[in-house]
């Protein structure tokens, strides 16, 4: 119980860190892509001690999997309120630039400042680690100098689980994104509980179910522990690009151009075009409202 109280007080330190920005974009609202920083920080920093409940916690802190998937959705329903307005993921923002909603400049400063959330994320969380509050943050404080990479899987086999998971998480994301913030912001949450739920037996969450729904379909290799399904690139930056086993360029053909591949893709399906790009609606094929009058009829109205 003492690894379980020492987690949430981390927890909710990362949260109070999250909200501790708004205040300031409401002074300064040109400052808004602060707000998608504190959002990867939080993210990240959470997702990091989730996975290590995951690793050691059940047989280290007593700490079963009904635990962790009830911790795993509190937080992902805070991080949704708190970080209303922010995704925390890079693929996300690339998507509202491809829609021609935000500039290329404020794309890039967000993407770069997602990614400095999840690096700071990363040491803040190896910091609390070699405290070793508990056992449990003592044996991860061990681990975590030689991680496991979350990566399992080919190049290819992983491009294509990435890619897949994608194109049906933006698609989920793109039908949700109008709903009001009292139903979206639940629904993803046990959204994305539900289908990290089968992952947690795995050593590195997956975030993709195995067993129900479209998603099943869609990433066979994810469930298996292929890729663990991030989805995020600034969060598989955090949890598995410092893992050994592959390279930078190889950790970025997966989880980054995998991700923008899925994502395009299901940009493409959903509006049936690409609004940075072209604006013709390939998916739609109408036809003319005016007829051309065949020669016959001319002829008989003379």
């Amino acid at each position: 119980m003492s690894g379980l109280n020492a987690s949430l007080g981390y927890f909710l330190a990362c949260v109070v860190f999250g909200a501790s920005l708004r205040p300031l974009l409401k002074t300064w609202p040109r400052l808004a892509f602060l707000l998608e920083f504190s959002s990867s920080f939080m993210l990240v920093a959470c997702w990091l001690e989730v996975q290590t409940i995951v690793e050691v916690g059940e047989w280290a802190g007593g700490l079963g999997p009904d635990v962790t998937v009830t911790i795993l959705f509190v937080v992902l329903l805070a991080h949704g309120i708190i970080s209303e307005g922010a995704s925390g993921n890079p693929i996300l923002i690339l998507m509202r630039f491809l829609q021609l909603e935000a500039t290329a400049l404020t794309t890039v400063l967000t993407v770069v400042f997602q990614f400095l959330g999840a690096h700071l994320a990363l040491h803040v969380a190896g910091y609390y680690w070699s405290l070793e509050l508990t056992d449990m943050h003592m044996i991860k404080n061990l681990m975590s100098s030689e991680c496991s990479t979350s990566l399992l899987a080919s190049l290819l086999q992983g491009f294509f689980t990435e890619c897949m998971c994608a194109l049906v998480f933006n698609l989920i994301h793109l039908f949700l994104r109008r709903k009001s913030a009292l139903i979206r912001v639940p629904l993803i949450a046990i959204l994305l509980t539900f289908l990290a739920h089968t992952g947690m037996m795995h050593p590195a969450l997956i975030l993709i179910y195995n067993e129900m729904t479209l998603i099943h379909f869609a990433c066979p290799f994810a469930a298996k522990g292929y890729t663990s399904a991030y989805i995020n690139p600034s969060l598989a930056y955090g949890l598995t690009f410092f893992c050994p086993g592959f390279t930078l360029a190889e950790y970025a053909f997966v989880y980054w151009l995998a991700p923008v591949t899925g994502m395009t893709l299901a940009l493409l399906l959903y509006m049936g075009h690409i609004p940075r790009i072209f604006a013709k609606n390939l998916l739609s094929f109408q036809k003319t409202r005016f007829r051309v009058p065949k020669s016959g009829a001319k002829e008989k109205k003379k």
